[in-house]
């Protein structure tokens, strides 16, 4: 190990930070890749069964909020880089238990961003925290405009607050002690691997279980669409390339409506199933809308793509068409996460 980078990656058994993990372990084997993941309900480390055996990979498991934890284990392992993926993620949990996100995310980042200063104080020479983040902390926009990197920040859920205030904080650390940074905020995010608890996911297994696919009030909030591999490539850019205390938008230049998204997944899981067409679109049903909706959002990302040369690799169809495909060849796996199973695999594999 000597002479190796040390990264570490927080919610690296999550869903965007499963995809992270696995491009860094495979792309840069002289990097030694520490994943950080308390195994939550959406962190499952069958997200990386095909790479958990590679000789630069390691597994921790803890909590970001356990201060004394974290401080032991950059202490241990001094880790150079650190790309913070950790994170309380779904709007409507943020409005039933809003402490639970100020602990994760707000004073998660903050254990974070302490023991990263006290371990390097004033050398920061070659050190990186690189801190992800979301579209949702520039609040709601209208018909038109885009939310660029100096757009001014005005969360409306306790989800994007929780997420404000940890880029605040990041932000603090490089202005009052010299910390090296880098924050980007990305739009919507959707692929492999994603718990069944956000829009496509969920309405995949709705259509395979026959359930009803609720839609939020009249079904017309707009939000950009994101692949998430497209995402993990941003990121490794961003990581090896960005500018220190710099932000960049990552967007998917893929706006759509939620209902036509849905009538799409609808016509789309349909013809794979070899349904009569419409079968799907029956179980549409529109539910009360829920608290502080957000009207749409829409990044522009001409920064990240002028600066460094990045685009989308994909278009919606084709990634919503490689998606709906990888849920259907991974049947066990969408039946672990929605009963649970998936939780015995760190005990199997790591007691």
């Amino acid at each position: 190990m000597k002479g190796k980078t040390s990264i570490l990656i927080t919610g690296g058994a999550g869903f965007i930070g499963s995809h992270v993990v696995r491009l860094f372990l495979t792309k840069y084997p002289d990097h030694q890749m520490y994943n950080l993941d308390n195994l939550t309900y959406a962190g499952n480390l069958e997200n990386l069964k095909d790479v958990e055996n590679l000789p630069n990979y390691t597994f921790i498991k803890g909590d970001i909020v356990d201060q004394n934890f974290i401080n032991e284990i950059f202490e241990t392992y001094k880790f150079d880089k650190v790309i913070h993926l950790a994170a309380e993620s779904h709007v409507d949990r943020s409005i039933e238990d809003p402490l639970a996100f100020v602990k994760t995310n707000v004073i998660g980042t903050m254990n974070l961003l302490n023991a990263f200063k006290m371990l390097w104080k004033d050398d920061f020479n070659g050190k990186l925290f690189y801190h992800i983040s979301t579209d949702e902390v520039y609040g709601s926009l209208g018909q038109e405009g885009f939310f660029t990197e100096e757009t001014p920040y005005d969360p409306n859920s306790p989800y994007s607050a929780s997420k404000a205030s940890s880029d605040h904080f990041v932000r603090a650390y490089g202005e009052t002690y010299g910390l090296p940074y880098i924050i980007s905020n990305c739009s919507n995010n959707y692929g492999p691997y994603q718990f069944p608890e956000k829009l496509i996911p969920l309405f995949i297994n709705n259509i395979l279980s026959g359930k009803s696919l609720p839609v939020y009030g009249d079904g017309n909030y707009t939000r950009d669409w994101l692949y998430v591999e497209d995402h993990a490539e941003a990121i490794d850019l961003i990581f090896h390339k960005g500018k220190i205390n710099e932000t960049y938008n990552i967007g998917g230049f893929n706006e759509w409506k939620n209902i036509d998204l849905i009538n799409l997944l609808c016509d789309k899981m349909d013809l794979r199933l070899e349904n009569d067409k419409g079968t799907s679109h029956k179980l549409i049903t529109y539910v009360k809308d829920r608290p502080g909706h957000d009207l749409r959002y829409a990044i522009d990302a001409n920064k990240l793509k002028k600066e460094l040369g990045w685009e989308p690799s994909l278009t919606f169809e084709q990634g919503l068409a490689k998606t709906i495909d990888w849920y259907l060849e991974n049947a066990t796996w969408l039946k672990n996460v929605t009963t649970g199973a998936y939780q015995s695999y760190y005990k199997k594999q790591y007691s």
